[in-house]
């Protein structure tokens, strides 16, 4: 097995549509690659796939080319902004949205053609509960939940973490507030969720910040550019930028865990054979 340099897994997911992940995910891995970081964002949503169109990008051949076996890994990979590297998944594709374990495992054991260079895989599950969030999700390092201040994003987000915790034994989560109104609100959502994991599961949150409600990220997503690009001064902007530096100090696992085979590995010896 070839062996690479240690990369950081994230999984950035969230109980329910509609909280804004792709557009943390988006922006989080262009500011990692303004940090001069070698990033690569998967939009692990299979069968709605929306990074592309979020930021304007021609796709040609996607995830579903490469299962077909009429193309490698490579060949689909697209440039982003600030020097990110993209793989597509097809959108309104229902076989993309029911692909098995074993073709979610190939999938990622295809990484080991591009991610030589990598400092950062970030991964853009769809949402809910599923078996294509779980395998990403639970074959990551740091899982990174985003909410927001609707009873569904936090019972949605609960369930999410309550699966994950006692069917797959993932203890610790991230958690970033999007669209408040205010810090205090971000607290006081963090504070609703751990209020109820810490009564019914064994796990560990940590609040990594919010993003506030920002017209600007409407006005972007319009354009379908990033608004860490087009809107960089504004509140929204900062507080990515923000949550960026936060994950550049989290540890880079020197061990085994960290380079990309096993992650390919985890995935596999879900029973994905």
């Amino acid at each position: 097995m070839t062996s690479f340099k240690p990369i950081k897994v994230i999984a950035i997911t969230g109980g329910k549509g509609g909280v804004g992940k792709t557009n943390i995910s988006v922006n989080l891995g262009i500011y990692l690659s303004q940090q001069g970081k070698h990033v690569m964002l998967l939009d692990a949503d299979l069968g709605l796939a929306n990074i592309d169109v979020m930021l304007g990008l021609k796709v040609q051949r996607n995830l579903q080319h490469v299962i077909a076996g009429e193309c490698e890994l490579k060949d689909i990979v697209i440039n982003g902004p600030s020097g990110l590297s993209i793989i597509p998944a097809s959108s309104g594709t229902q076989k993309m949205a029911e692909l098995s374990q074993a073709e979610h495992a190939g999938i990622i054991r295809a990484f080991t053609d591009v991610g030589q260079n990598l400092d950062y895989l970030l991964v853009d599950t769809s949402a809910g509960i599923t078996d294509n969030v779980l395998s990403f999700t639970k074959a990551s390092q740091d899982v990174l939940v985003v909410v927001c201040d609707e009873p569904t994003s936090i019972t949605d987000a609960y369930a999410l973490m309550k699966v994950l915790n006692r069917d797959h034994g993932v203890e610790r989560f991230k958690i970033v507030a999007n669209m408040v109104r205010s810090p205090q609100e971000g607290r006081d959502i963090f504070s609703k969720l751990s209020m109820v994991t810490d009564k019914f599961l064994n796990v560990m949150l940590e609040y990594v910040g919010s993003v506030p409600f920002d017209e600007n990220v409407r006005k972007a997503i319009k354009k379908q550019k990033p608004v860490l690009d087009l809107f960089p001064r504004t509140p929204a902007s900062i507080a990515l930028k923000s949550l960026g530096k936060k994950v550049e100090t989290w540890p880079i696992p020197m061990n085994a865990s960290g380079h990309i085979e096993f992650f390919m590995e985890r995935l596999v010896q879900q029973g994905a054979y």
